[in-house]
């Protein structure tokens, strides 16, 4: 009877434990449900979800500052946002100006977001210098697009003022780009982006270069910015590479997550890039080196050990 017993409680002591692995629950804020933000982070967390046994629950969001408000709340533990937005909201700067937080971490850089700067060139514009005076939109009022003009125009010592700005979004931005009641539009997003592709089909344009000496200063003052290559071919009439900054789209995690929890999904997203990139096409830019470069904020400590495993971070 006694040996019933010490096996009974063995199996209820195995069963126990089987059932605390995987019961840990990962909520994931993405973006827009048409969006690449859902639709990678959905493929993500199911593949996350298979390799290390938690359980992810995905969300359509605002997109980046939502989600770091949705972190700051409690409501979500895993959130993909713009590296510049995180560190707005890490040092209470500009988006999140008044609105401080810090708690959340950096788990991993994914893909670029490059700052694609569009313009007529029958309007004489080939530099960003030569924004100067001229019908400009900069995206929508408030958004992460709207800080990325003002930074990169005041490198080049413009203000929103020397234009005559427009708040647009990436669509609205192309439809009056074709019907000429602009000259130029700020577009930062994956490229090739759909509405700058949808505008080749209709109008000649070319995509101004960040020179070196501007980039240079703009990452010294915004250390989330890095310097990307457009190249030729990603829009039909680019023919020429084009070298422009990029932001990245971030995995951010809630502090309140633990070490080994953060340590298994780096380690999971990073040992299953093959399955992530059939899953979306952004998987392919998924890079160890790629994902410690440009964070401004804080890591994981659960990712810093991965990292440091791998030799990403010294």
């Amino acid at each position: 009877m006694k040996k019933l017993s010490a096996v009974l409680a063995l199996v209820l002591v195995l069963a126990l434990m089987l059932t605390a692995c995987g019961t840990e629950n990962i909520r994931v804020a993405t973006g827009g449900n048409t969006g690449t933000y859902y639709a990678f982070g959905t493929a993500v967390a199911n593949i996350l979800g298979e390799k290390t046994g938690y359980n992810f629950t995905v969300q359509s969001t605002g997109a980046s500052k939502a989600n770091i408000q949705l972190i700051a709340a409690g409501e979500v533990e895993l959130a993909i946002a713009q590296n510049d937005v995180m560190d707005y909201a890490y040092n209470g700067t500009d988006l999140f100006a008044g609105e401080q937080t810090q708690d959340f971490s950096a788990m991993a850089a994914l893909y670029a977001e490059v700052v694609q700067i569009v313009v007529n060139p029958d309007a004489g514009i080939t530099s960003v210098a030569d924004l100067a005076g001229k019908n400009v939109s900069v995206g929508d009022a408030g958004s992460g697009v709207e800080f990325n003009a003002k930074q990169i125009l005041e490198a080049y010592g413009i203000s929103f003022d020397d234009i005559n700005k427009q708040n647009l979004g990436f669509g609205p931005s192309a439809d009056a780009f074709k019907d000429g009641k602009i000259d130029a539009f700020f577009c930062t997003a994956g490229a090739p982006t759909t509405a700058i592709m949808d505008l080749a089909a209709t109008n000649n344009f070319t995509i101004l270069t960040i020179d070196d000496e501007h980039a240079a200063q703009l990452i010294e003052a915004y250390p989330f910015y890095t310097q990307y290559p457009i190249a030729a071919g990603t829009y039909e009439n680019i023919t020429e590479d084009v070298v422009t900054l990029a932001v990245k789209a971030t995995f951010l995690v809630s502090n309140d997550l633990s070490e080994e929890v953060v340590y298994e999904m780096t380690k999971a997203l990073f040992e299953n890039v093959e399955e992530i990139e059939g899953a979306h096409a952004k998987g392919a830019e998924l890079d160890i080196n790629y994902a410690v470069e440009g964070i401004s904020v804080p890591f994981h400590a659960g990712a810093e050990k991965y990292f440091r495993e791998v030799g990403a971070i010294a």
